[in-house]
């Protein structure tokens, strides 16, 4: 099934890769509502994924693409889920749809 089309996943399981706080600053593109590129950055990170702040609200499943600022690295991402925030208006976990290779930390989807 194509990512962002049917029911959201749940997750009940324990992460297996450690989350370190590190902000990166990212380009994120893909949100069907509001086209455009947002330049944002994360709150912490994983060799799996990130938690970005964003001023967009994204629905479970949504596929982005994430890239950092630099341009070193750019992957497609799949949305975990999406929270308010006080300050940003939303934190996004997204998950890396294929290993990330030149990612900040670790080469990934290695648990």
């Amino acid at each position: 099934m194509p990512l962002g089309i049917g029911s959201p996943k749940s997750f009940n399981a324990t992460r297996c890769e450690t989350r370190i706080p590190m902000e990166v600053g990212v380009h994120i593109t893909g949100h069907g509502a509001q086209p455009g590129t947002e330049t944002t950055f994360t709150e912490n990170v994983s060799s799996r994924g990130a938690r970005v702040l964003t001023t967009r609200r994204w629905k479970i499943n949504d596929r982005i693409e994430v890239a950092t600022l630099a341009g070193s690295f750019r992957t497609v991402a799949r949305v975990a889920y999406c929270h308010t925030t006080p300050d940003t208006g939303y934190a996004v976990g997204v998950e890396f749809v294929e290993p990330a290779t030149g990612w900040v930390v670790g080469d990934g989807f290695k648990c």
